[in-house]
């Protein structure tokens, strides 16, 4: 008898996260159940799933062979999930959106309300989160991502490009980046050009706070804690800050929204790309940052 699918969901999240207390919580199970569970599996197929080892679970041949079975069956559901998607006549249903913070809270959420209105049937499913979730296995249904290399096996359409500059506060008057603290992303964030622009313009020993994404940068520097890059996007609305420059264009990544290729003429995937994407290209000015003056007089 074959296992449950559960098990295999199970085995592939252990192997896919080196261990049990991760895939546990990754399944929203405790590790005493995840332990018990493994153990019943190993038993019923008679063969060792995984070596304990210090570092964590290393798969065995027979792990991986259920490992490699589980993911075929994700992606025979994903596939079915698609179709049935692309079937449907009315644009109702759950749609899930993934989107950076930064993207949600100062572009996306009015536009979302609107778009409800005009899609009542529609209920949203926003997945706050920076990483690139997996579209083909129904992560997300649509993505919008500020990216110069959006996957080659997503459709998609780039809607504009992310304007970055130099900000300070308002109120600060000696704005010399070369005298001035500053706030940047790590350098895992943007293949560390924020830290060459830093070197660049300024002073990297008076990098006083980095962060690991750009969420908060803006807070930091309207905070005072040090000057630094911010998206124009959500800049330019906070009174507190004022651009010392203008918006630097080898900062300008485009912005897409993405689906998968078999969500494309899904109606609900298709009305939601159509709204959004007509509603984000007409506010461009204020993405790229054309709409306010440079403090640099």
């Amino acid at each position: 008898m074959a296992p449950p699918w559960d098990d295999f969901r199970l085995v592939k999240a252990i192997a896919n996260h080196g261990g049990l207390t991760a895939a546990a919580a990754r399944l929203g199970i405790n590790h005493s159940t995840a332990f018990r569970r493994l153990a019943a599996i190993e038993a019923s197929v008679g063969a060792r799933l995984f070596e304990r080892l210090r570092a964590g679970y290393a798969a065995t041949q027979a792990g991986m062979a259920m490992v490699e079975a589980a993911g075929a069956m994700e992606e025979t559901a994903a596939r079915f999930a698609r179709d049935v998607a692309g079937r449907a006549s009315e644009p109702t249903g759950l749609l899930r959106i993934t989107a950076p913070s930064g993207l949600v809270t100062d572009l996306l959420m009015p536009i979302l309300a609107d778009f409800r209105t005009r899609c009542p049937g529609i209920r949203l499913d926003v997945v706050v989160s920076d990483d690139a979730l997996n579209l083909s296995r129904r992560d997300a249904d649509v993505a919008v991502r500020a990216s110069n290399d959006p996957p080659q096996n997503l459709f998609g359409r780039r809607l504009s490009t992310v304007g970055w500059a130099l900000y300070g506060r308002a109120d600060d008057t000696d704005r010399d980046p070369r005298r001035a603290d500053w706030v940047a992303p790590s350098e895992q964030v943007g293949d560390g050009r924020f830290l060459r622009f830093v070197a660049e313009h300024g002073d990297p020993d008076r990098i006083v706070m980095q962060l690991n994404t750009v969420a908060g940068l803006c807070e930091a520097v309207e905070a005072g804690i040090g000057i630094g890059l911010l998206p124009c996007l959500s800049a330019d609305r906070r009174p507190g800050l004022r651009r010392l420059r203008p918006p630097d264009p080898h900062f300008a990544d485009g912005l897409w929204m993405l689906t998968h290729p078999d969500l494309r003429h899904s109606v609900r995937v298709r009305a939601f790309m159509d709204f959004v994407g007509d509603a984000v290209v007409a506010l461009r000015p204020v993405i790229e940052g054309r709409t306010a003056n440079d403090g640099t007089g």
